[in-house]
């Protein structure tokens, strides 16, 4: 048995008569950045939809902490403790900073520091200066740290985030880059999609390439970094 937190094997999944995922297998492990890559529409955002459970799965496993996840309802993986980020945010517009962060309050997990208003106001501290705006009158870089902050506050083990700067100025994206690396040096585990391959080769453990639903390509950030044919072959830099 593996020791990963996250274990998916064998995972095929499909929307209708389409399918998606064709025998989709990767781990993500303990303290462990780990990344999910590929061109638009290759099976990125279907497999986390997959691994919580908000599309149906053909076949296959994904464990999480040693135990059988797949056909779980999402709330129920959510309270096994995966937290996550979404793409588009999806944060509570008519909900205040505070409120949004407040409304998902958990420590399941019983950690002995937990994510609180406090942690996450000094992770990201212009979510302390806006906690009394509504999510709706927030710039899209801090609904995206508003949305991390969100995930955090549920105390995950795994944290995934869909696109984690999709669509943000370069100094924004550092910004939450930098959150990235501070939760990596805490221990926190975290699977993330996103394009920005140099700065994901300088801060993920492992990668995992997607085309057309299949694993095409895995190993670590040295690796990837000094293989430029698979770069340019399946993520189009």
């Amino acid at each position: 048995m593996s020791d990963a937190l996250l274990q998916v094997h064998g995972l095929e999944t499909a929307y209708g008569q389409s399918q998606v995922l064709f025998g989709l297998s990767f781990e993500v492990g303990p303290g462990e950045v780990a990344t999910l890559l590929g061109r638009n529409g290759m099976g990125k955002t279907t497999t986390v939809r997959s691994i919580m459970g908000i599309v149906r799965t053909l076949s296959g496993t994904i464990r999480f902490d040693g135990k059988p996840v797949r056909g779980l309802p999402s709330y129920r993986v959510a309270q096994a403790g995966i937290g996550l980020v979404p793409e588009g945010r999806q944060i509570f517009p008519n909900l205040t900073v505070r409120e949004n962060l407040v409304a998902t309050a958990a420590n399941r997990s019983a950690r002995p520091e937990p994510w609180t208003l406090g942690r996450t106001f000094k992770l990201f501290p212009r979510l302390a200066e806006r906690q009394r705006h509504l999510g709706n009158q927030l710039s899209g870089g801090e609904q995206q740290m508003l949305a991390i902050a969100r995930a955090l506050m549920t105390n995950p083990r795994l944290l995934i985030l869909d696109e984690a700067t999709e669509g943000l100025a370069p100094l924004v994206r550092a910004e939450i880059y930098q959150a990235i690396e501070n939760l990596k040096a805490a221990g926190q585990s975290i699977l993330i999609i996103d394009k920005d391959v140099k700065a994901l080769t300088r801060i993920a453990d492992r990668h995992t390439i997607l085309e057309k639903g299949r694993v095409v390509w895995s190993g670590d950030s040295p690796a990837l970094a000094a293989n430029e044919e698979v770069q340019h072959r399946y993520l189009g830099v």
